[in-house]
């Protein structure tokens, strides 16, 4: 970790990461894909879904990234008792909050989808799919936390075979579920709940294996300074995905209120094969990105600041050349990446459509803030991290899914992400100078 030539680490660390972290969005994407074949309100109700699903990858990742960036930090100080204990707390804390997630969401299950903007058509739907989805919340939010604790080891191989073996699962369960089986909209919720537990299984052995920092009960000694530490490293993504769950909630009321008359399930529907469509490209940049988090973990606490830096540029400029090539093949390809969701709906497509190349012309922008943001939080600059974690969904989206649309309408709406991401990017350049000067300037030892 503090010899190899970095653009050599990084991409070592890259490939299982990216290979996890496009698995992990695969779960959404496959189930949209095959619930698109029974109707447009069907999709629709997977979509207004996905805000909770957005809560559960905001409990694992703060617990992940908070516990996962301490004991690399640990590791490369050679503190490894300390390193045993984190693991073991963020471990069995998103697990016991799964726990009263799943018991207070399930007896008010109808007043949950309504709550995250199901329209009145819609909620049987997303009901039928939101339930098993609760009942799996206690291991998904600590999978995704082992994912991250053995990702920022320098161990994701451990954490690709968990993810992806639970992802072909899932794809192997939903048609059989869905269709052969019939169980339509609770097949899909079934299959990535049952997948989703084999993953947990096969992350959680993945902590017994190599060096990997093993899971003990034993070592679950929760106190305030573990979770001090926690917060300090996993708050950024904690509020990440909290505004992302509240950017979802307003896209499902807003594209519901300015949708055509009656076509209020379409517009819904295409809105959330968007979001699932560019979370699945962001999913892959993410996933790079994330290759250089555990070498700047070790050689930051290794004192190495170069290296630091050379991560920290290497993974910008390479997660930016790709984004351009996918944004480049989603701008043209738009309508038939629409119709693979479904195909059958015209108002859905044209929707979904514009709001896809709007996305894509910006979407090379992200990468800088994204890249930041993750220095930051492994540097353990929570406030800076914090701020631009927040910056997409929260300072700049949420005020233009409310202001775009009284002027433009539903044009509004297919904007406001593309009018978020340029602010965020404009938001993210100061930071990125300064940080990039500040260790230019740190002596090496």
């Amino acid at each position: 970790m503090t010899e190899t030539p970095v653009p050599k680490l990084v991409l070592r660390l890259a490939i299982p990461s990216m290979v996890s972290m496009v698995v992990t969005a695969l779960y959404n994407v496959v189930d949209a894909a095959f619930v698109g074949h029974l109707s447009t309100e069907a999709t629709a109700g997977i979509g207004i879904s996905f805000a909770y699903m957005t809560f559960i990858q905001a409990i694992g990742f703060f617990f992940g990234h908070g516990s996962g960036n301490h004991i690399s930090r640990a590791l490369g100080a050679r503190r490894y008792e300390d390193a045993g204990v984190m693991a073991a707390v963020g471990f069995f804390s998103p697990l016991f909050i799964g726990i009263v997630a799943a018991l207070v969401g399930l007896p008010l299950l109808p007043q949950l989808v309504v709550l995250l903007g199901a329209p009145v058509n819609v909620v049987p739907y997303a009901c039928n799919y939101l339930r098993y989805i609760l009942i799996a919340s206690p291991l998904m939010m600590s999978a995704l936390t082992l994912n991250n604790q053995l990702r920022l080891q320098g161990n994701a191989r451990f954490g690709m075979i968990g993810i992806v073996s639970g992802a072909l699962l899932n794809i192997a369960l939903d048609p059989l579920l869905i269709f052969t089986l019939d169980l339509g909209v609770t097949g899909a919720s079934l299959a990535t709940a049952i997948s989703q537990t084999f993953a947990w299984c096969l992350l959680l052995w993945g902590t017994t294996r190599g060096e990997s920092v093993h899971i003990s009960f034993r070592n679950f000694k929760p106190s305030l300074a573990c979770y001090r530490e926690i917060v300090a490293g996993g708050l950024p993504s904690l509020c990440r995905q909290a505004f992302n769950c509240a950017a979802a909630i307003m896209l499902n009321y807003a594209a519901s209120k300015y949708a055509p008359a009656g076509q209020e399930a379409s517009s819904v529907a295409a809105f959330a094969i968007v979001s699932r469509t560019t979370m699945f490209a962001f999913s892959l940049i993410l996933g790079f990105i994330q290759g250089f988090q555990p070498v700047c973990g070790f050689n930051y606490g290794a004192h190495k600041y170069r290296r630091v830096k050379q991560s920290y540029l290497f993974a910008y400029s390479v997660s930016t050349l790709m984004l351009v090539v996918l944004s480049l093949v989603g701008f043209v390809f738009a309508p038939q990446i629409i119709a693979i969701f479904r195909d059958e709906d015209p108002v859905l497509i044209e929707i979904g459509s514009r709001a896809l190349r709007w996305q894509c012309i910006v979407f090379p922008l992200v990468t800088l803030g994204t890249a930041t943001n993750m220095l930051f939080q492994n540097i353990r600059m929570p406030f800076r991290s914090t701020l631009l974690s927040i910056g997409r969904q929260g300072l700049f989206f949420i005020p233009a899914i409310l202001i775009l649309p009284l002027f433009f309408g539903l044009h509004g709406v297919e904007m406001a992400q593309a009018v978020a991401d340029v602010c965020t990017f404009a938001l993210s350049v100061p930071f990125a100078v300064w940080i990039t000067r500040k260790l230019s300037n740190l002596v090496d030892e």
